[in-house]
């Protein structure tokens, strides 16, 4: 430890550096060291960041509040639920065999379904389509239903806010022309067999 005569300031003795007065810890000295410059500006410019988000968001409130987002989205919600809700099917419906509405049901299918099914419904995420097995029942009705309410335990979302009645119809459809088909690749069997 080295003392100055002039200015009694101890100072370490391996780095020069000065060390704080009055923090002598089981033999332990702290150095008086400056905080890094990049520390300081950081802490000013979060100072200026609180004190700007203060101003916009709590005193003049030109930013959307969490509170007016909350009620924003609540209310889109409120207005999709009776559509969804309406989204009933009669379990006597038979799937569509005209010929645009299944070119139709293809389209969307191509567009929403290929991702977890792949592009000729052999399966990929998602069931086969294309053989005589079922997780989730081999009715039309049962197609229609997972489509509009789809099976979140098993990865496949819910339709019924996206698609219309109609389109759900379609692709439901169109997936029914797919059983029996033969494409390469196909996923293995799941579920139980369709009679």
């Amino acid at each position: 430890m080295e003392i100055n005569d002039k200015n009694p300031v101890e100072k370490d003795e391996l780095t020069g550096d000065k060390l704080l007065s009055g923090h002598d810890y089981d033999d332990i000295r702290e150095l008086d060291n400056n905080l890094p410059k990049w520390w300081i500006w950081l802490f000013i410019i979060t100072i200026i960041y609180a004190v700007v988000y203060l101003f916009v968001f709590d005193v003049i409130k030109i930013a959307p509040q969490q509170e007016d987002e909350y009620n924003k989205e609540m209310a889109a919600a409120a207005a999709l639920a009776p559509m969804a809700q309406a989204m009933v099917f009669d379990t006597l419906m038979a799937p569509i065999t005209d010929q645009a509405a299944l070119d139709a049901g293809k389209a969307i299918f191509d567009k929403n379904c290929v991702v977890c099914h792949k592009a000729q419904g052999q399966g990929l995420v998602g069931p086969n389509l294309t053989d005589a097995f079922s997780i989730h029942g081999c009715r039309y009705i049962d197609a229609l239903n997972v489509i509009a309410n789809g099976v979140p335990e098993k990865g496949m979302i819910s339709w019924k806010t996206q698609l219309t009645k109609d389109q759900i119809q379609q692709v439901a459809s169109y997936t029914m022309t797919l059983r029996g088909t033969n494409p390469p690749d196909p996923k293995a069997p799941q579920g139980d067999p369709c009679k």
